[in-house]
């Protein structure tokens, strides 16, 4: 069996990467709207353009990429630190329980200490049992001292 391993994206993997957020999707009962190409071209500068809104870690068997972490950095954490916030981990189904997510979680903890962050930042969903169980398991603790928000801004 092929050895599991993590490395940063780069912009020759925006089509596998426009494929793991249409899986994303329609794990969580979306529709995937739109082309592959116009998704591919909008990833392609949303993640390698002029300003990334994020970076993305893929996880690897052999040449198959079966997970995806996604995250950026927010100022500020503690003081005058910053954190690395965790918006997106994602391993395909086939994969699932089989130490990707745990391999992602290491990898992002690797990135946060070489970028000198604070901390590790994330929600979870509260009907996903499995994901807050594991979370725990990782030494995490929920933090009930902060409400979360969300409003949506028109596209333009």
């Amino acid at each position: 069996m092929s050895e599991l391993t993590v490395s940063r994206a780069d912009s020759a993997d925006v089509t596998c990467i426009a494929e793991l957020v249409a899986e994303i999707e329609q794990h969580y009962g979306g529709a995937v709207e739109g082309e592959l190409s116009a998704r591919v071209n909008r990833l392609r500068d949303m993640l390698f353009g002029a300003h990334p809104a994020a970076t993305v870690l893929l996880a690897r068997i052999g040449g198959d990429v079966v997970g995806m972490a996604s995250f950026s950095l927010l100022w500020p954490a503690a003081g005058d630190s910053h954190s690395l916030y965790l918006k997106e981990l994602f391993v395909r189904d086939a994969h699932r329980r089989h130490g990707v997510a745990r391999a992602l979680m290491a990898e992002l903890h690797e990135v946060a200490g070489q970028l000198g962050c604070s901390r590790i930042e994330w929600t979870a969903d509260r009907d996903n049992p499995e994901a807050l169980k594991f979370y725990e398991a990782l030494g995490a603790t929920p933090q009930d001292a902060k409400v979360f928000y969300r409003q949506a801004v028109p596209l333009r």
